[in-house]
């Protein structure tokens, strides 16, 4: 006797036998393909052996593939600095009490979140080429890092706007009361609490901008995408060395990933074990009296 469910209704025998034929064709299918994948590539040489055998050699990882990884690591690590500390002026501004800086900031955001990366730096290439902004080899470094951090820091600046506007408002109007001026507020209350809300979607916006440095290989930066295309070139196996390539992107991103959860972990331990709660000589006696209603952790 089938058991009912809470999600779907539990298949009856004849389902069962459907489900488990419909199971094994898709995986003869898919064996099928794999099989077929496999032949064309073998026919074609090129998952011998000879291949492979250049990344067992010291010499490809000291020519290409470590310099562009360290390209990788240095674009990605420089914009997603500047990329963090643009979104949260940009996300800040858009909470302004004053509309001039709410619409410089909302205009600011709107425009580089809508242009595609990889436009921004072919643009900012030629920008600084043009008006010699940078030496000649810093060129392609400052248009990647610049681009990056256009589009990123606009995207977290829409996290951080959202991010603070989550949090409850009787909070900003407990510290309100007792004197606090809308810059304490931010900095002291809404930010703290803001950055444990937000570090998941940050978490993944570090991931993109690690991603998306790949994109300068087009304007001649040295990267691990370049620098895997450069040993495809040189060797004639484009295929392995893409295969590799990947495998290192997978690892990069895995560790940026691992580490950032970890920092969000040990924060929430942190924000679960301590109450924020300012002392009486800050505001003088009483002042927690005239927040009323208002939330005790300002």
């Amino acid at each position: 006797m089938s058991q009912a469910s809470v999600l779907y209704d539990a298949p009856g025998p004849k389902a069962r036998v459907r489900n488990t034929v419909l199971s094994v064709v898709v995986g003869l299918l898919v064996l099928l393909a794999l099989y077929y994948v496999y032949s064309a590539l073998n026919d074609k040489g090129q998952i011998t052996s000879d291949k492979w055998k250049p990344f067992v050699e010291g010499n490809t990882w000291t020519t290409y593939i470590i310099p562009g990884i360290q390209g990788t690591l240095i674009a990605a690590a420089l914009s997603i600095v500047f990329a963090l500390i643009l979104g949260a002026v940009l996300g800040i501004g858009r909470l302004s009490d004053h509309r001039t800086v709410r619409m410089v900031s909302g205009f600011f955001v709107e425009l580089f979140r809508a242009i595609p990366v990889l436009i921004l730096m072919i643009f900012l290439y030629q920008f600084f080429a043009e008006y010699q902004v940078f030496k000649s080899r810093y060129l392609a470094l400052a248009a990647v890092v610049t681009g990056l951090t256009l589009y990123n820091g606009s995207v977290i600046a829409e996290i951080v706007r959202s991010g603070i506007n989550s949090l409850p408002k009787g909070q900003t109007e407990a510290a309100m009361a007792v004197g606090l001026r809308k810059g304490q507020i931010m900095r002291i209350i809404l930010l703290p609490q803001a950055v444990t809300a937000m570090l998941p979607a940050l978490i993944s916006q570090m991931v993109v901008a690690l991603k998306d440095s790949a994109l300068g290989y087009l304007i001649g930066y040295v990267e691990v995408v370049r620098s895997g295309q450069q040993v495809g070139a040189f060797y004639g196996n484009y295929l392995p060395a893409l295969i590799v390539v990947a495998i290192i992107m997978i690892i990069l991103n895995s560790l940026l990933t691992t580490a950032a959860t970890r920092v969000e972990r040990r924060l929430r331990r942190s924000k679960r074990g301590s109450t924020v709660v300012p002392a009486e000589a800050d505001f003088g006696p009483g002042a927690f009296k005239a927040g009323g209603g208002g939330t005790g952790v300002v």
